[in-house]
């Protein structure tokens, strides 16, 4: 991938703020929408999680997930040329006593505000979702694979 093209994906990571979260359930895909930031000290995207949700329970029992990221759509926009990027890896629970977890409430909070006082309750969770495998479409016809050593350069 090019400088260029992984300038346009940081600025998508960075732009976005929401994702579809893919886990499975009970063996069967189940999508979900999940806020999320970058992790603040290396590569991942934070999700808060409560214990309530279904997409939680089902990383608990499979880690393995997705996340959809898209660029926003205009009304009179040719979506199948939006920009858009697939992360595919494993997501675990922060602990709540280390300085990733500080760190990436910190970051989480500076995003979204209103999430603050959520952060008090106790069936939430910060999650970080780390990607093995990332597709990028950088607009119609014009798709790029990070995997391995090659995904350090997207943090």
């Amino acid at each position: 991938m090019d400088t260029d093209t992984l300038a346009a994906l940081r600025h998508l990571l960075r732009q976005e703020r929401v994702a579809s979260l893919g886990t499975l359930h009970g063996g069967e895909p189940f999508v979900s929408m999940v806020p999320y930031v970058l992790a603040p000290d290396g590569p991942g995207l934070l999700v808060h999680l409560s214990e309530l949700a279904s997409h939680t329970r089902d990383l608990r029992v499979h880690p393995g997930c997705s996340l959809l990221v898209m660029q926003t759509a205009e009304a009179d926009t040719f979506v199948q040329a939006l920009p858009r990027v697939t992360l595919q890896g494993e997501a675990a629970p922060l602990d709540p006593a280390s300085a990733a977890y500080r760190d990436g409430r910190a970051a989480y909070v500076a995003r979204f505000p209103p999430a603050e006082p959520i952060f008090a309750l106790g069936d939430f969770a910060l999650w970080r979702c780390v990607p093995t495998h990332v597709r990028f479409v950088a607009g119609f016809g014009r798709a790029h694979t990070l995997a391995g050593e090659a995904l350090s350069a997207l943090w």
